[in-house]
């Protein structure tokens, strides 16, 4: 109404003077255009998407059709027939031909609408051939990314929200993306086909990027799977689709599509960086180093639960400063970083984090925030010990 109204308002111009006109109704025509790419899908990406959004289309011209179609014959039949002018009410039961009609007509509509509809949800689950295979984890709240198949097969990722959540809740300065950055993109070759393999470590996610028309779900204990082939290259954004905790808001996605030389590059660089990073878990390593690891791998995986202070939060998570686990036996804390809890937002790091990470993070909480056991120190051999 809003876009109608500055239109209205740059047709009556004219009357003030031609120039004056001109400019109201180019205003009116930049409006309109603004709005409507504001208020539509994005701009699509992919062929998948290209095909939804043309459906999205179809679809609603079909539907403003059949409005305007069964309001001017509704409003046309009130006012030609109305009592004032003479008519009578008209006896329309057991009519057959009205019946013929009424049953004809939207049997075409149906199928004109189901044709599309089903070939397009028909080329969204045909995932075969993929040039390459990546497996999307979610988890409470962050993605995993492994490389299954294809070129860069055997690189693994964690892509966290990249703002700092003190600078999410208080009012500094943010940058237009600000949930929608992440630490580490996902990255892919343009003009490929790639598959996406969806499963979560805890509770129900959805990995969602609208340019791409890719939302799928992310069910624990389950495999699905979609594809995409973007046509271009660029930054690409998305989110968690499903209300998976109180971080949902904090879990986005970025595909950066790359051109196939940089794409190889990419690969050689994270090739190097999983070799260099590569622990021995038979180092001996001190307390000061492990803490100082320890310390940046809680910021990256515990923090958003139980808060940088250690005290977690009242009635959801427990905290770590003061913990009767965290003062125990190392054992105990070995067990439940390891495997998890079921029944809770504590997911197993078995799968996600290093020996020598899960013995950093656990030297790190046990000598932080006051507390001070007698066996601070965890070292990464007894971590391998005890997943065994």
């Amino acid at each position: 109404m809003r876009t109608l109204s500055r239109f209205a308002a740059g047709a009556l111009v004219p009357a003030l003077g031609a120039l004056g006109g001109l400019g109201g109704a180019l205003h009116a025509v930049g409006a309109a255009a603004a709005d409507a790419s504001r208020h539509n899908f994005q701009t699509p990406v992919t062929p998948i998407a290209r095909d939804i959004y043309d459906l999205h289309l179809l679809m609603l011209w079909i539907c403003a059709a059949i409005f305007v179609g069964v309001f001017s014959v509704m409003f046309y039949s009130i006012y030609a027939h109305r009592k004032s002018v003479g008519h009578k009410a008209a006896q329309f039961h057991e009519n057959t031909t009205v019946e013929i009609v009424w049953t004809i007509v939207p049997f075409f509509i149906l199928i004109g609408m189901a044709w599309p509809a089903t070939r397009t949800v028909l080329a969204l689950k045909d995932t075969s051939n993929p040039d390459l295979t990546i497996k999307a984890t979610g988890y409470q709240w962050k993605w995993g990314y492994d490389y299954m198949k294809g070129e860069g097969e055997g690189i693994a990722l964690y892509s966290n929200l990249a703002t700092p959540l003190e600078q999410v809740y208080n009012r500094q300065e943010k940058g237009e993306h600000y949930l929608l950055e992440v630490d580490q993109n996902l990255v892919v070759p343009v003009g490929k086909r790639i598959r996406m393999l969806t499963t979560a470590g805890d509770v129900i996610h959805a990995w969602w990027v609208p340019a791409f028309g890719v939302k799928q779900d992310a069910i624990p204990g389950f495999v699905r799977d979609a594809w995409f082939k973007a046509e271009q290259e660029g930054i690409f954004r998305g989110q968690c689709a499903e209300l998976c905790g109180k971080d949902h808001g904090f879990m986005p996605i970025v595909v950066e599509v790359v051109s196939a030389e940089k794409y190889t590059a990419w690969v050689g660089e994270q090739k190097k960086k999983i070799a260099a990073a590569a622990d021995d878990p038979a180092r001996v390593w001190d307390v000061a180093d492990l803490r100082a690891r320890g310390e940046k791998v809680y910021a990256a995986n515990c923090v958003a639960c139980h808060q940088a202070n250690g005290m977690g939060v009242p009635n959801a998570f427990p905290g770590l400063a003061g913990s009767k686990m965290v003062a125990g036996p190392p054992a105990a804390q070995i067990a439940m970083v390891l495997n998890g809890k079921q029944g809770t937002a504590m997911q197993p790091f078995g799968k996600q984090l290093s020996d020598t990470e899960i013995a950093a993070v656990i030297t790190y909480t046990r000598s932080a925030w006051g507390n001070k056991p007698a066996d601070a120190l965890v070292q990464p051999a007894e971590v391998k010990a005890a997943r065994r």
